[in-house]
Formats: C-alpha cells, sequence, structure tokens
C-alpha cells in the first residue's frame, strides 16, 4: 500500500450486496477510498435495489416518507442559492438527476435546463416529468456533452459515485463557462455523525459511494484545474436521515428518538467545527 494511505474502517453493504469493503484513507488528499472499487461494468450491479430512493418516488416506508418530505423542502431552498448566482443565459446542467424533481423545480422558475442520470428508470421518470411542460434532454452520461456550456452545473450527492475522480472533474470544468458556478454536494467524514456511527454511518454507502471527501480533499482536488471553492454551506437535515438510517443498520431498528438526538447533536456541535453532516461547495471557474 502507498505509504500515504493506510486502513481506516470496514463497512458493509447494507443495500445490496451484504459485502464487506475497506475505506482506507488518503492523508495527501485527507479523504477515504472505497477498496476494492466494483470495476466500471459492475457498478449499475450496487444499485439494483428498491431500497436506493433517489432512483424512485417511494412513498411506502417511513424512511421514503420522510426523504420526500426533506426533499420538497431542499428544493426550494438549492433554488434560492442558484438563483443567487448571476448568470448571462440561465443555462442548468444537474448531473445525477434522478427522478428529475430538481429539474422540474428549475425549469417552472426560467432556468434552461439538462439532465444526467445513469439510471434509465429514474431517467424515465424524469423525462415523464420535464416533457409535460417542455422537451428538455436527459443524457445517460456526460460524455454525451460535448460542445454544451453552462453556467451552472450541480451535483448533489453525486461526485462521491464517479469512478474516475480527477477526469471527471476535468471534465466538469469543460462544460462550465468561463465564469460558471459549480455546486457540489456531498457527505463530510468527519462530522459528528460519521464519528458516532463509523463503520454503521449510512452516507459511507459502500460501494456506490467510492470516495468520502472532507473540505480539504475538495479544495485541493478542484485547485487543480483551476477552480476554487467560494462558499461551504451546511446542509442540516441530513444528519437526521443518514442517523436514521444508521441506527437501522447497526440496531436493526429505527430508533427514531435516539436518531434524532444524533442528528440534532450533529448539527449543534457542527454550529462551531463547520463540520456538517453534508457540505454543499460552491466552486467558482477561473
Amino acid at each position: 500500500m502507498n505509504s500515504n494511505k493506510k486502513p481506516y474502517l470496514s463497512c458493509i453493504d447494507y443495500t445490496v450486496s451484504n459485502k464487506k469493503f475497506d475505506l482506507i484513507y488518503n492523508a495527501k488528499l485527507d479523504m477515504l477510498e472505497t477498496y476494492p472499487q466494483p470495476k466500471v461494468e459492475e457498478l449499475g450491479l450496487y444499485y439494483q435495489s428498491s431500497d436506493y430512493i433517489s432512483h424512485t418516488d417511494a412513498k411506502k416506508s417511513f424512511l421514503d416518507k420522510v426523504y420526500q418530505i426533506v426533499k420538497k423542502y431542499a428544493l426550494n431552498t438549492k433554488l434560492k442559492l442558484i438563483n443567487s448566482f448571476k448568470t448571462s443565459e440561465q443555462n442548468l446542467l444537474d448531473i445525477g438527476c434522478g427522478t428529475g424533481d430538481f429539474l422540474v423545480t428549475c425549469k417552472n422558475n426560467g432556468w434552461n435546463v439538462v439532465g444526467v442520470e445513469p439510471n434509465k428508470n429514474a431517467r424515465d421518470l424524469a423525462e415523464s416529468k420535464l416533457n409535460k411542460q417542455s422537451t428538455s434532454t436527459i443524457f445517460s452520461d456526460i460524455e454525451q456533452l460535448t460542445s454544451e456550456k453552462f453556467d451552472v452545473i450541480t451535483l448533489w450527492h453525486v461526485l462521491e459515485h464517479v469512478p474516475n475522480l480527477e477526469s471527471y472533474i476535468l471534465k466538469l470544468k469543460s462544460l462550465l463557462k468561463p465564469n460558471g458556478v459549480l455546486v457540489v454536494a456531498v457527505p463530510n467524514f468527519k462530522s459528528f455523525d460519521a464519528l458516532y456511527y463509523k463503520q454503521y454511518w449510512a452516507a459511507f454507502d459502500v460501494p456506490r459511494h467510492l470516495w468520502h471527501f472532507s473540505k480539504t480533499a475538495i479544495q485541493q482536488l478542484f485547485s487543480k484545474q483551476q477552480m476554487d471553492v467560494v462558499k461551504i454551506l451546511p446542509m442540516k437535515f441530513d444528519s437526521f436521515y443518514v442517523s436514521l438510517l444508521s441506527e437501522k443498520y447497526k440496531t436493526s431498528k429505527s430508533n427514531f428518538i435516539k436518531a434524532f438526538y444524533i442528528g440534532f447533536k450533529s448539527n449543534l456541535k457542527a454550529s462551531a467545527s463547520k463540520e456538517h453532516s453534508s457540505l454543499i461547495y460552491v466552486i467558482k471557474n477561473s
């Protein structure tokens, strides 16, 4: 093993395979890497679960309902954020657009939207929502975008999923206008809820999450491509939802009260440390 890398934790894939994966700490970048990483052609197999909620509009279980309630609130928060950017043409690309709710929200508020979603079921749902209003394009792969340039590109919990990280960041830069804005939301393994739940922390989500970022890692990875982190914002609801899932993994019970307490405590500690369960990075192309 590289001298800059050392074992950190071992985790189980609770969603699909029940296989064990290791988290390796990369000291150079201050981030974790999932090991072994599935081959690119095998990655899709690890998303084949009705429990993978971002690919469905499920409202069956209590967790499904919580997710959908939080998602509705989050959509307005995300829209407010992107509306704060002064852009020339309001061209937006949402990568990992899931079932398309964010695209629809942006479209209804004057944005010209394009999406990328590899999962066919989610993509079909997104297209059916968008095409009720107008023809908008949703691609299955970022490589299908060649000559387009966007004012804003959003990745809501997507960057942790991409296999070839540095080349992917380079591709993102090529799709941004010179003064464009990239919005990246990712889990934060330095949050209190991550440190509390350890191998049971749901946001490790191995092996779908290939990378696990710190603030230092995001800043270093993007600065290599002359892109600057200009703002870091919290996603405060994530600590509650992630704690609910983590309790289920740890105890096989939902433990709503305990999960709420840990989520609340995580946000309370983050008010000083700024290490929230998930963070939004606003990154400018320079």
